[in-house]
């Protein structure tokens, strides 16, 4: 009411100043001699006054519009009123909705950093899928240009075919021609001549390789013409190609055969794992080496815990296996196609942590020679540098550890050789060399360079054969064979 008071008193001042110019003042006496003042106001619509009768009439109405005018001022009041109490309880409440306003301020803030964390994380995976697809795209324009290159070679493969048949293989133009694009090679265990032209003549000729691999003798002779059961590595062969992959997933594998093998199975019978997946689960098992090379399984195992990289190894009936994303170590029995034993390799990398220079999550490599079953591989404790364990074939028990120099990443693979570890230099290069061996027996390390030839130019798998004396290994597609020779103890 505060407020309305000087609005009233303004609108009278502005209705005093209209009409003053038409309102006449008197001063004069009454009949009593007392002084009274006077004032005619001229009525704005009316010219003369009525007669009495018409001024009841007048009154009349003019009391309506009095009595209308103070219904409005009172529901003018009433309003008045009720704005003055909610201006009071804006006032008054005034803590309260602040306290409220900051309340939901503060949510709204945290939802926002919520929103900003979600949208950043969303924008990282999609950088990633960026990465990889780019990755993929790479690799995809590499395997084509392999490709082209494999065309182009085989179709020079095929005229030194031709020419062959009607030079230097007369005998062999009654023969039946390989199929050219099978990319199996039948090899000719001479090694007197070329192993390409070898290659090639045994295709001609078609002497099968399943004759020739049986005959390798379990004991090589050593320079002096001795036989010997173990001595330090002096030489490794030429490689010996005995089939190639189908398909992309065969690119990176791992193929071998039992040392010790226990019934139903025997010394032809292969295994072979294709590791291109990120679920590594069939074994493919083949009797003999004709069945390998033509490329019909047995059986196909499936194994129930998916397996990590190339370092798997046969041995005593079993497959010996590292877990998928794990330092656990599985013994699958291939006679009951069971796992009969899990252990953790203590402290040991994996999946990317101390693998070979060529990567593909060869943390944990697996071998066999004639002391038993080991473990390649590395530990934060070590450093990076190359551990090796000794272990209970049938527990998985670490029976004893020795730590070397060498730096596990700086060498592409390894193997083991009569209680020695012997490392590679390069996955990928025609003149790699095995360039370190490590004695556990004396403790002692030394520098080799016997060559290694890569021929493929991609060696994902090296692993030793104590009963053949041959490595196996997995080179870009290709399974192969290296005769080795050892010195005299």
């Amino acid at each position: 009411m505060s407020q309305l008071k000087p609005l009233l008193l303004l609108c009278a001042c502005l209705s005093w100043h209209a009409l003053a110019s038409t309102v006449h003042l008197r001063r004069a006496n009454d009949r009593t001699g007392r002084c009274t003042y006077t004032f005619t106001v001229p009525s704005p619509q009316e010219t003369s006054c009525p007669d009495p009768g018409q001024s009841g009439s007048t009154v009349q109405e003019l009391q309506r519009e009095q009595s209308s005018q103070r219904a409005e001022l009172g529901v003018l009041t009433t309003r008045l009123g009720l704005l003055e109490k909610l201006v009071d309880q804006l006032h008054g409440g005034q803590g309260v909705s602040a306290q409220a306003l900051q309340t939901e301020l503060e949510a709204l803030r945290k939802e926002k950093a919520q929103r900003e964390a979600q949208a950043s994380r969303a924008e990282a995976s999609y950088r990633d899928l960026l990465r990889e697809k780019a990755a993929l795209e790479e690799e995809k324009r590499r395997l084509e240009r392999e490709k082209d290159g494999l065309g182009k070679s085989l179709e020079a493969s095929g005229q030194e075919v031709a020419r062959l048949r009607q030079s230097q293989c007369p005998q062999a133009r009654e023969a039946p021609a390989q199929d050219a694009q099978s990319g199996t090679r039948q090899v000719s265990r001479w090694d007197t001549e070329g192993v390409r032209y070898q290659e090639l003549k045994s295709e001609l000729a078609e002497v099968p390789a399943a004759r020739q691999f049986p005959e390798a003798t379990s004991l090589h002779k050593s320079p002096d013409g001795s036989d010997s059961e173990c001595g330090d590595l002096v030489w490794v062969g030429e490689p010996v190609t005995f089939h190639k992959a189908e398909n992309i997933a065969g690119k990176y594998g791992v193929w071998m055969r039992d040392p010790e093998p226990k019934a139903p199975y025997t010394s032809e019978t292969t295994w072979r794992v294709n590791t291109v997946s990120t679920d590594i689960r069939q074994v493919f098992e083949y009797n003999d080496m004709d069945q390998f090379m033509k490329g019909y399984p047995a059986k196909v195992h499936v194994l129930p815990r998916s397996m990590e990289s190339t370092g798997a190894v046969v041995y005593r009936g079993s497959l010996y296996y590292q877990r998928r994303k794990s330092r656990i170590l599985a013994k699958y029995d291939l006679k009951t196609e069971s796992i009969s034993v899990q252990k953790e390799l203590p402290g040991a990398g994996y999946h990317g942590q101390f693998p070979y220079s060529w990567g593909g999550y060869t943390d944990i490599d697996l071998a066999v020679d004639e002391t038993g079953l080991w473990a390649i591989y590395s530990t934060d404790k070590a450093k990076g540098t190359i551990v090796l364990a000794k272990l209970d074939a049938g527990t998985l028990e670490v029976l004893q550890t020795w730590e070397t120099i060498l730096r596990k990443q700086s060498v592409a693979n390894a193997f083991m050789i009569c209680g020695t570890l012997y490392t590679v230099n390069s996955y990928s290069s025609p003149d790699a060399v095995v360039n370190f061996a490590y004695d556990t027996n004396t403790g002692v390390s030394r520098q080799l360079n016997i060559p290694f030839e890569n021929r493929y130019r991609y060696n994902s798998m090296i692993d030793y054969n104590p009963t053949e004396k041959k490595i196996f290994a997995w080179d870009n597609f290709n399974m192969v064979l290296y005769d080795i020779r050892l010195s005299k103890m």
